[in-house]
């Protein structure tokens, strides 16, 4: 299958079971559940749920066994949006070319909607079918990517950078967990429940991690240079949050020349991975690509 016609498998996949695992009651907190899928489903690339499929596949799970893990990934990562766009944090009103969740809720309501998501993603991701041990697992490496010595953590460096003249040490720290975190869990999770031996989850975190700090580079790059509504958000957010970024600090283009690398590394560690896989490959390229 080519890499477009199975990424869309994947994605149209996620999307079904994202639709369906959020429903809304009235009984039940409404307009909790209303601003929850408001931003949960409110479009996305859904490259961290593919991720998981494809590594579940890779390593001889069955992929639809793993979709409870992949749609967990992404309402992790919906509600790290919802927080990151709040006042207190980067204070951005439009996210996905739509008003920003507490924009439109309003921000106690927001900042619920983002703690029920963390919280519901943990019981959701518990639905796989896979091996117990490998369920426990994966939840316990959800619990330390997304927190303070992942996403989270990252998520405080970035705050507490602001305005600041960081170092490089700190600022590659920073993107990799921030954005490169949820994206190394992707692969692990996907591989765990897929049934790898810890060399091929090693390998599987060794190729997210490369195109995860390569995605946030890319992101930095977008900020400066990309087209608002292609982003679907404000662009120079960075700079009028005083943010220290690799566009910032290395220049545009040399930031650029940093991002070829780490896909060019990612690609050489696919060879390793599975050399017949189109997909990661595919991925990869798209990745490098894309201008939004």
């Amino acid at each position: 299958m080519k890499y477009e016609e199975k990424f869309a498998l994947y994605r149209n996949a996620a999307e079904e079971e994202l639709e369906k695992s959020v429903v809304t009651d009235e009984k039940r907190c409404g307009g909790l559940i209303e601003a929850m899928r408001y931003s949960l489903l409110g479009g996305g690339k859904r490259i961290r749920a593919a991720l998981v499929l494809e590594f579940c596949d890779i390593y001889g799970g069955a992929w639809k066994n793993a979709l409870p893990a992949a749609a967990a990934i992404e309402m992790i990562h919906a509600y790290s949006l919802i927080h990151d766009d709040m006042p207190c944090m980067d204070n951005d009103d439009f996210r996905r070319g739509k008003p920003s969740c507490h924009k439109k809720f309003g921000e106690a309501e927001a900042l619920l909607a983002g703690d029920a998501l963390l919280t519901y993603a943990f019981g959701y991701a518990a639905k796989s079918k896979a091996n117990p041990e490998n369920i426990v697992r994966a939840l316990k490496e959800m619990s330390e990517f997304a927190g303070c010595d992942g996403m989270c953590g990252g998520q405080y460096i970035d705050l507490e950078s602001e305005g600041k003249n960081i170092d490089e040490a700190t600022l590659e720290t920073m993107h990799r967990l921030k954005t490169g975190a949820m994206i190394r869990l992707s692969g692990r999770i996907g591989a765990i429940l897929g049934g790898a031996n810890e060399l091929e989850i090693e390998r599987a975190d060794r190729y997210c991690a490369k195109i995860g700090l390569a995605f946030q580079i890319t992101d930095d790059i977008l900020d400066v240079i990309g087209d608002e509504k292609l982003l679907g958000k404000p662009v120079k957010s960075d700079s009028s949050n005083d943010k220290k970024t690799y566009a910032s600090f290395y220049g545009i283009e040399a930031a650029k020349k940093m991002a070829d690398e780490l896909f060019c590394e990612a690609k050489s560690i696919i060879t390793e991975i599975d050399p017949k896989d189109d997909f990661l490959m595919g991925l990869t390229e798209f990745l490098e690509s894309r201008n939004h």
